[in-house]
Protein backbone atom coordinates (compact mmCIF):
# COMPACT_ATOMS: atom_id res chain seq x y z
CA UNK A 1 0.00 0.00 0.00
CA UNK A 2 2.64 2.39 0.79
CA UNK A 3 4.63 1.39 -2.63
CA UNK A 4 1.42 2.51 -4.49
CA UNK A 5 1.01 5.93 -2.45
CA UNK A 6 4.47 6.63 -3.00
CA UNK A 7 4.39 5.76 -6.50
CA UNK A 8 1.33 7.82 -6.98
CA UNK A 9 2.94 10.72 -4.98
CA UNK A 10 5.76 10.74 -7.89
CA UNK A 11 3.35 11.02 -10.72
CA UNK A 12 1.48 14.04 -8.98
CA UNK A 13 4.75 15.69 -8.53
CA UNK A 14 5.96 14.93 -12.48
CA UNK A 15 2.22 15.91 -13.74
CA UNK A 16 2.40 19.20 -11.13
CA UNK A 17 3.88 21.49 -13.50
CA UNK A 18 1.61 20.62 -16.36
CA UNK A 19 -1.34 21.62 -13.95
CA UNK A 20 -0.24 25.09 -13.18
CA UNK A 21 -0.14 25.47 -17.08
CA UNK A 22 -3.82 24.48 -17.02
CA UNK A 23 -4.95 26.44 -14.26
CA UNK A 24 -3.49 29.36 -15.93
CA UNK A 25 -4.83 28.64 -19.28
CA UNK A 26 -7.85 28.07 -17.78
CA UNK A 27 -8.12 31.75 -16.08
CA UNK A 28 -6.33 33.69 -18.46
CA UNK A 29 -9.62 32.47 -20.39
CA UNK A 30 -11.73 32.52 -17.83
CA UNK A 31 -11.42 36.62 -16.71
CA UNK A 32 -10.79 37.63 -20.17
CA UNK A 33 -6.86 38.40 -20.27
CA UNK A 34 -6.55 36.78 -23.60
CA UNK A 35 -9.59 37.33 -26.52
CA UNK A 36 -10.97 33.60 -27.19
CA UNK A 37 -10.31 33.72 -30.54
CA UNK A 38 -6.69 33.38 -29.56
CA UNK A 39 -6.83 31.70 -26.61
CA UNK A 40 -9.59 29.38 -25.79
CA UNK A 41 -10.77 28.49 -22.54
CA UNK A 42 -9.27 25.04 -21.66
CA UNK A 43 -12.79 23.59 -20.56
CA UNK A 44 -14.33 24.50 -23.82
CA UNK A 45 -11.03 22.41 -25.59
CA UNK A 46 -11.71 19.39 -23.47
CA UNK A 47 -15.35 19.70 -24.54
CA UNK A 48 -14.62 20.18 -27.95
CA UNK A 49 -12.67 17.05 -27.88
CA UNK A 50 -15.00 14.67 -26.61
CA UNK A 51 -17.75 15.94 -29.80
CA UNK A 52 -14.85 15.83 -32.16
CA UNK A 53 -14.21 12.04 -30.33
CA UNK A 54 -17.80 10.86 -30.08
CA UNK A 55 -18.43 12.16 -33.77
CA UNK A 56 -15.29 10.43 -35.13
CA UNK A 57 -13.33 13.48 -36.48
CA UNK A 58 -10.68 13.07 -34.13
CA UNK A 59 -9.67 9.36 -34.73
CA UNK A 60 -9.40 9.30 -38.00
CA UNK A 61 -6.34 12.14 -38.90
CA UNK A 62 -5.02 10.51 -35.47
CA UNK A 63 -4.36 7.05 -37.05
CA UNK A 64 -3.62 8.58 -40.30
CA UNK A 65 -1.00 10.87 -39.09
CA UNK A 66 0.46 7.66 -36.53
CA UNK A 67 0.10 5.27 -39.67
CA UNK A 68 2.94 7.94 -42.07
CA UNK A 69 5.42 8.48 -38.75
CA UNK A 70 5.10 4.52 -37.81
CA UNK A 71 5.59 3.56 -41.36
CA UNK A 72 8.44 5.62 -42.24
CA UNK A 73 10.27 4.62 -39.07
CA UNK A 74 9.93 0.95 -39.84
CA UNK A 75 11.52 2.09 -42.96
CA UNK A 76 14.02 4.27 -41.12
CA UNK A 77 14.97 0.86 -39.09
CA UNK A 78 15.35 -1.48 -41.99
CA UNK A 79 17.75 0.65 -43.37
CA UNK A 80 20.00 2.24 -40.73
CA UNK A 81 20.37 -0.61 -38.45
CA UNK A 82 22.16 -2.56 -41.43
CA UNK A 83 23.75 0.31 -42.35
CA UNK A 84 25.06 1.49 -38.82
CA UNK A 85 26.48 -2.09 -38.13
CA UNK A 86 27.80 -2.58 -41.87
CA UNK A 87 29.93 0.91 -41.25
CA UNK A 88 31.23 -0.28 -38.30
CA UNK A 89 32.27 -3.92 -39.19
CA UNK A 90 33.90 -2.62 -42.70
CA UNK A 91 36.04 0.26 -43.03
CA UNK A 92 35.42 0.73 -46.58
CA UNK A 93 31.99 1.17 -45.82
CA UNK A 94 32.63 3.68 -43.34
CA UNK A 95 34.80 5.95 -45.87
CA UNK A 96 31.82 5.55 -48.20
CA UNK A 97 29.07 6.34 -46.24
CA UNK A 98 30.49 8.52 -43.25
CA UNK A 99 30.54 11.50 -45.23
CA UNK A 100 26.96 11.68 -46.67
CA UNK A 101 25.79 10.75 -43.06
CA UNK A 102 27.96 13.40 -41.58
CA UNK A 103 26.40 15.90 -44.32
CA UNK A 104 22.69 14.75 -44.33
CA UNK A 105 22.23 14.46 -40.53
CA UNK A 106 22.20 18.26 -39.53
CA UNK A 107 20.27 18.82 -42.79
CA UNK A 108 16.75 20.80 -42.21
CA UNK A 109 14.75 17.79 -43.92
CA UNK A 110 11.58 20.02 -43.79
CA UNK A 111 13.50 21.93 -46.51
CA UNK A 112 12.88 18.87 -48.69
CA UNK A 113 9.04 18.50 -48.13
CA UNK A 114 8.56 20.45 -52.26
CA UNK A 115 10.73 18.08 -53.51
CA UNK A 116 8.87 14.68 -51.57
CA UNK A 117 5.86 16.21 -52.80
CA UNK A 118 6.95 16.99 -56.65
CA UNK A 119 8.22 13.65 -57.02
CA UNK A 120 5.35 11.41 -54.63
CA UNK A 121 2.65 13.55 -54.29
CA UNK A 122 0.71 14.90 -51.48
CA UNK A 123 -0.51 11.36 -50.27
CA UNK A 124 0.46 8.74 -47.44
CA UNK A 125 4.19 8.02 -49.42
CA UNK A 126 5.36 11.46 -50.23
CA UNK A 127 4.91 11.66 -46.06
CA UNK A 128 6.28 8.51 -45.02
CA UNK A 129 9.46 8.82 -47.47
CA UNK A 130 10.05 12.18 -45.68
CA UNK A 131 9.64 10.22 -42.13
CA UNK A 132 12.06 7.68 -43.30
CA UNK A 133 14.69 10.43 -44.89
CA UNK A 134 14.41 12.16 -41.09
CA UNK A 135 15.10 9.16 -38.73
CA UNK A 136 17.39 7.31 -40.82
CA UNK A 137 20.35 9.47 -40.01
CA UNK A 138 19.86 8.88 -36.23
CA UNK A 139 19.63 5.67 -36.10
CA UNK A 140 22.55 4.94 -38.60
CA UNK A 141 24.71 6.67 -35.94
CA UNK A 142 23.28 5.31 -33.09
CA UNK A 143 23.29 1.23 -34.47
CA UNK A 144 27.57 2.46 -35.92
CA UNK A 145 28.23 3.97 -31.99
CA UNK A 146 26.28 0.70 -30.32
CA UNK A 147 28.12 -1.50 -32.63
CA UNK A 148 31.39 -0.46 -31.73
CA UNK A 149 30.84 -0.90 -28.14
CA UNK A 150 31.52 -4.93 -28.81
CA UNK A 151 35.15 -5.78 -27.74
CA UNK A 152 37.23 -6.92 -30.71
CA UNK A 153 38.56 -9.64 -28.23
CA UNK A 154 34.40 -10.88 -27.63
CA UNK A 155 34.01 -11.03 -31.24
CA UNK A 156 37.51 -13.26 -31.93
CA UNK A 157 36.63 -15.15 -29.14
CA UNK A 158 33.70 -16.32 -30.66
CA UNK A 159 35.10 -16.81 -34.24
CA UNK A 160 37.18 -19.15 -32.50
CA UNK A 161 34.83 -21.32 -30.91
CA UNK A 162 33.16 -21.60 -34.52
CA UNK A 163 30.27 -19.24 -34.02
CA UNK A 164 28.60 -18.61 -37.28
CA UNK A 165 28.24 -14.89 -38.70
CA UNK A 166 24.22 -14.64 -38.01
CA UNK A 167 24.84 -16.41 -34.28
CA UNK A 168 27.83 -13.90 -34.21
CA UNK A 169 25.49 -10.59 -34.39
CA UNK A 170 22.52 -12.39 -32.71
CA UNK A 171 24.08 -13.09 -29.66
CA UNK A 172 26.77 -10.78 -29.62
CA UNK A 173 27.07 -7.72 -31.48
CA UNK A 174 22.96 -6.74 -31.14
CA UNK A 175 23.05 -7.34 -27.49
CA UNK A 176 26.10 -4.94 -26.64
CA UNK A 177 24.24 -2.39 -29.64
CA UNK A 178 20.93 -2.71 -28.06
CA UNK A 179 21.04 0.35 -25.51
CA UNK A 180 22.34 2.16 -27.59
CA UNK A 181 20.24 1.21 -30.54
CA UNK A 182 17.29 1.49 -28.54
CA UNK A 183 18.34 6.02 -27.13
CA UNK A 184 18.51 6.21 -31.17
CA UNK A 185 15.20 4.99 -31.57
CA UNK A 186 14.16 6.98 -28.63
CA UNK A 187 15.38 10.00 -30.84
CA UNK A 188 13.58 9.38 -33.81
CA UNK A 189 10.20 8.54 -32.53
CA UNK A 190 9.00 12.10 -31.87
CA UNK A 191 11.15 13.38 -35.00
CA UNK A 192 8.72 10.88 -36.83
CA UNK A 193 5.68 12.56 -35.59
CA UNK A 194 7.45 15.71 -35.97
CA UNK A 195 8.33 15.07 -39.66
CA UNK A 196 4.65 13.79 -40.06
CA UNK A 197 3.01 16.49 -38.49
CA UNK A 198 4.73 19.35 -40.02
CA UNK A 199 4.23 17.47 -43.94
CA UNK A 200 0.94 17.68 -43.40
CA UNK A 201 0.77 21.16 -42.47
CA UNK A 202 2.92 22.11 -45.09
CA UNK A 203 1.54 20.01 -47.53
CA UNK A 204 -1.83 19.10 -47.22
CA UNK A 205 -3.07 15.70 -47.35
CA UNK A 206 -5.07 14.97 -44.51
CA UNK A 207 -3.76 13.58 -40.67
CA UNK A 208 -3.59 15.90 -38.05
CA UNK A 209 -1.35 18.41 -39.40
CA UNK A 210 -3.90 18.81 -42.56
CA UNK A 211 -6.58 19.05 -39.78
CA UNK A 212 -5.01 21.66 -37.28
CA UNK A 213 -4.25 24.32 -40.74
CA UNK A 214 -7.72 23.90 -41.93
CA UNK A 215 -9.19 24.63 -38.86
CA UNK A 216 -6.89 28.07 -38.81
CA UNK A 217 -8.20 28.96 -41.90
CA UNK A 218 -11.87 28.79 -40.79
CA UNK A 219 -11.00 30.03 -37.26
CA UNK A 220 -12.04 27.16 -35.08
CA UNK A 221 -9.64 27.99 -32.63
CA UNK A 222 -11.01 25.62 -30.47
CA UNK A 223 -10.50 22.82 -33.13
CA UNK A 224 -6.94 24.00 -33.77
CA UNK A 225 -6.07 23.58 -29.52
CA UNK A 226 -7.39 20.29 -30.23
CA UNK A 227 -5.70 18.68 -32.22
CA UNK A 228 -2.41 20.76 -30.76
CA UNK A 229 -3.20 18.86 -27.99
CA UNK A 230 -4.14 15.69 -29.78
CA UNK A 231 -0.34 15.90 -31.10
CA UNK A 232 1.12 16.88 -27.66
CA UNK A 233 -0.78 13.60 -25.65
CA UNK A 234 0.04 11.56 -28.66
CA UNK A 235 3.84 11.92 -28.75
CA UNK A 236 3.89 11.67 -24.47
CA UNK A 237 1.96 8.91 -24.64
CA UNK A 238 3.71 6.91 -27.37
CA UNK A 239 7.77 7.50 -25.58
CA UNK A 240 6.13 6.46 -22.09
CA UNK A 241 5.25 3.28 -23.72
CA UNK A 242 8.42 3.31 -25.13
CA UNK A 243 10.37 3.60 -21.95
CA UNK A 244 8.22 0.95 -20.43
CA UNK A 245 9.23 -1.61 -22.98
CA UNK A 246 13.02 -0.18 -22.81
CA UNK A 247 13.08 -1.16 -19.36
CA UNK A 248 11.80 -4.20 -19.65
CA UNK A 249 14.35 -5.51 -22.95
CA UNK A 250 17.11 -3.92 -20.97
CA UNK A 251 16.22 -5.66 -17.91
CA UNK A 252 19.52 -7.12 -17.89
CA UNK A 253 21.81 -3.79 -17.62
CA UNK A 254 22.19 -2.33 -14.61
CA UNK A 255 22.59 0.97 -16.15
CA UNK A 256 19.55 1.13 -16.72
CA UNK A 257 17.67 -0.26 -13.55
CA UNK A 258 19.46 2.40 -11.59
CA UNK A 259 17.79 5.02 -14.10
CA UNK A 260 14.61 3.46 -13.94
CA UNK A 261 14.96 3.68 -10.07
Amino acid sequence: MRARVVALSRQIARLYPLLLVIVAWQAAAQFGWVRPAFLPSFSSVVLKAWVLAGSGELWSPLFVSLYRAGAGLALAIAIGIPVGFLMARWRPVWRALDPLVAFAYPAPKLAFVPIFILWFGIDHLAKILLVAFSCTFPIIISAYSGALTVSVRQIWAAQAMGTPPLTLFRRVILPAALPSLLSGLRISIPLALLTAFTAEMVSGGGGLGGGLVLAQRYFESETVFVYILTMLISGYVIDSLFLMARRWILRWDESEAVSAG
